[in-house]
């Protein structure tokens, strides 16, 4: 096992920088082309015994780097950030007090678990309406519906001077 760590040390030693190139290439963004490279350097190490034995090494691991990029650029929702613009709800003008912050996590704790779920990677993680979907394997209505219910009982619990007792 110490052979194959060194031998592949070694390899992305000798040729990391290469790699990096090949990537920014194909992607034109450093930070892109650098997680290109790592992606493709895992994937080599876990093939390292196979991959170290072929003839032509290097363009098998080209072939890796382009793969990642193909891959990369096939989801790129794992890329997507939620601008501010797009929460419904924005961030808490001031942190919360510790009474506060308990109060949340009792009511959140308090919703039924699909209300829940909807809240924590919609409001929390931020994540869009369709991400969310996604994750929980539902419809994106019902992610609606769910944030909708789940926000107004949100509402009626953590302040009920605003809350006019009508569902929305």
């Amino acid at each position: 096992m110490a052979d194959h760590d060194a031998e592949f040390t070694a390899y992305v030693v000798q040729r990391r920088a290469q790699l990096y190139r090949l990537a920014y290439l194909l992607c034109r963004d450093t930070h892109r082309a650098e997680g290109i490279v790592q992606i493709a350097l895992t994937k080599l190490y876990a093939a390292w015994g196979r991959a170290s034995r072929v003839d032509g090494i290097d363009a098998y691991v080209r072939r890796i780097v382009v793969n990642s990029h193909l891959d990369d650029t096939r989801r790129p929702w794992r890329r997507e950030r939620v601008r501010e613009t797009e929460h419904l709800d924005g961030p808490a003008a001031t942190p919360l007090g510790v009474e506060e912050a308990d109060a949340l996590w009792s009511a959140l704790r308090d919703l039924p678990v699909g209300q829940r779920r909807v809240v924590v990677l919609r409001h929390y993680w931020g994540l869009s309406v369709e991400e969310t979907a996604r994750d929980l394997g539902i419809s994106t209505g019902t992610v609606k519906s769910q944030s909708s219910l789940a926000v107004h009982q949100l509402r009626r619990v953590l302040d009920p001077a605003t809350s006019t007792g009508e569902r929305p």
